[in-house]
């Protein structure tokens, strides 16, 4: 029987703790005032009595036990390693390299990545190589930083080549850093950005470096069509090295410092002959107007990492995620009675295509891809009630916009990375036709040119098509029409869907009739008429249900944006396979 306590027997255990109080304070007091050879001998009482008040605020705080001197240390070691990694090749190099107006590593990453947000992962990692003098020239990072930040609050990884640590120059090691962060990219769905800065292989590694750049090589293949892959230019680029930006989606050059080549100057001089300086090789302006390899160029290192910034804003982190959707101010349904003249009653007049774009996109705001090579076709990206569409549009003011070798490539690689990352397409047509001729011919327009057709029929996303004038032959057919699975086509009144213009028509057809007839010419522009009355005109391909609907040109912003929400759930299918064999 458990026994309870009296309040008698509280009151006399109260009186006996407040006698024992004076006491123990007396020998405190005592030991306070003892000189200090005598307090070790006061003997202290055998119990203390511990409060458990966490709400009285009168009691003093518990002193913190001593820092230990070797956590002080490590501490101090750590600040200065990271400083000293930092740093890449020491300040000598780093001078030198701003002295050459290129940031550092370091520096780019900043620009990239929201303020503060940047964490970078291998600081510490060195090469493993000894040769050739390697053994003393070893830096906590090497060649390359690595991590991952945000952009607009998204994630995104990068890593940035340090031209300070022996030129940027791949190493084993480096590679491996590269390759790490590019997993963790496809790991997390997130866009990897790599900033090239590099003399190439690091030749004292001989095939461990060459290994690294196979390891980069892989991962980028096989990161394709999963996570945006972009690359900037912002020093040389040279050899194998030039292969990881070529297979990733978007090429960004820095005008002036940034250049990519197979072999430099000096070994084109040896080997055959010619003399041609390092930025008509590989520089910027190359690249950008004549072999398309880069898609963007930018004066400055600042406004190229803006505008890398920008095109992320229209991209998903991966091809599991929609594009981020906007909240657009421009009105779905607004009309612009401007087009209903933008194309010239004379068919054989120019007109820019980007007068038909500006007006039906939000807030007009066209971001090109590519904008200074093909130019007779204009591709990239923009916003439809604030959703990412990407428009593919001839553009009648370059060479009538006819469809020519690089136009078409131009074209299909941006339709499948839009179809890649499921990106809706809109295409805006205005084609004679192909180009024709033997420089064309024997270029292989018949093999480059099929590429545009098969990534139209190829692609899934949903895709709206446009004809706002001419639709000649195979080009006809080749431009998102119905018969490759085009989704909703639409025809402005001034529309020719033809085999081919009336003037080559008749001239093939009626050739006889004209050269027998009293008045040739009168003849000749008779069946001009008669051709162009009955079939260059939308209605015919109307009447076939090969267009959905002729409409009003000042209606075309809404009616696109209208199809596109319709479609917003589509689903389509290809054939069980491997995978195709586009006509490379």
């Amino acid at each position: 029987m458990r026994a309870s306590l009296s309040c008698a027997t509280i009151a006399t255990a109260t009186q006996n703790l407040q006698g024992i109080r004076p006491v123990v304070e007396a020998r405190f007091s005592n030991a306070s005032t003892a000189p200090d050879g005598e307090r070790n001998h006061i003997k202290q009482p055998e119990t203390t009595a511990i409060s458990t008040d966490t709400t009285n605020t009168d009691s003093p705080e518990s002193p913190e036990p001593p820092k230990s001197e070797d956590a002080r240390n490590a501490r101090v070691e750590l600040e200065a390693k990271r400083k000293q990694a930092q740093l890449g090749g020491g300040q000598r190099r780093v001078d030198a390299q701003r002295e050459r107006g290129k940031l550092t590593a370091r520096d780019r990453l900043e620009l990239l990545f929201d303020l503060g947000t940047f964490n970078e992962i291998d600081t510490f990692v060195t090469h493993r190589a000894s040769d050739l003098g390697l053994d003393s020239q070893r830096f906590d990072g090497d060649s390359v930083v690595t991590g991952y930040g945000e952009v607009e609050g998204r994630t995104v990884c990068a890593y940035a080549q340090d031209f300070t640590v022996l030129g940027g120059s791949l190493s084993e090691v480096a590679g491996l850093k590269i390759a790490k962060i590019m997993d963790h990219a496809v790991r997390i769905g997130a866009p990897i950005v790599g900033i090239n800065d590099s003399g190439g292989a690091r030749i004292q590694e001989g095939v461990t470096s060459l290994a690294g750049y196979g390891e980069i090589f892989t991962r980028n293949v096989m990161a394709s069509g999963v996570v945006p892959q972009i690359s900037v230019i912002a020093g040389p680029t040279a050899g194998g090295a030039v292969y990881s930006p070529a297979i990733t989606d978007f090429i960004f050059m820095v005008d002036g410092i940034g250049q990519m080549y197979i072999t430099g100057p000096d070994v084109v001089k040896a080997v055959t002959g010619e003399d041609v300086s390092v930025e008509e090789l590989g520089g910027a302006q190359t690249h950008a107007n004549l072999s398309g390899v880069a898609h963007f160029i930018s004066p400055d290192e600042h406004e190229c990492f803006q505008s890398v910034r920008k095109l992320l804003s229209y991209l998903p982190s991966n091809n599991a995620e929609d594009a981020p959707r906007v909240k657009s101010p421009d009105d779905p349904t607004r009309k612009e009675e401007s087009l209903a003249t933008v194309v010239p009653d004379n068919p054989n007049q120019p007109y820019s295509m980007l007068d038909v774009i500006g007006p039906i996109v939000d807030g007009g705001e066209f971001y090109q891809v590519q904008a200074q090579y093909a130019q007779n076709i204009l591709v990239g990206f923009a916003r439809m009630n604030g959703e990412t569409t990407g428009i593919v549009a001839q553009e009648p003011a370059q060479a009538a916009g006819v469809l020519d070798i690089n136009a078409s490539e131009k074209a299909a690689r941006f339709i499948r990375f839009c179809d890649s990352f499921s990106i809706p397409i809109v295409t805006l047509v205005d084609t004679p036709g192909f180009m024709p001729g033997t420089a064309q011919e024997h270029a292989g327009i018949i093999r480059r040119g099929a590429k545009l057709l098969y990534a139209y029929v190829e692609a899934t996303v949903p895709k709206v098509t446009v004809v706002t004038r001419k639709a000649y032959g195979g080009a006809y057919i080749v431009m998102s029409s119905k018969h490759l699975r085009g989704d909703i086509n639409y025809a402005w009144p001034s529309a020719e869907i033809a085999v081919m213009g009336a003037e080559g028509a008749v001239a093939v057809i009626g050739r006889r009739e004209i050269s027998g007839a009293d008045d040739p010419e009168a003849r000749r522009k008779e069946m001009v008429a008669d051709y162009e009355e009955r079939f260059s005109n939308p209605y015919v391909a109307a009447n076939r249900g090969y267009l959905d609907d002729v409409i009003d040109p000042s209606e075309t912003r809404p009616k696109i944006i209208a199809a596109l929400k319709m479609l917003r759930n589509k689903t389509d299918t290809m054939p069980a396979k491997k995978h195709g064999n586009i006509p490379l």
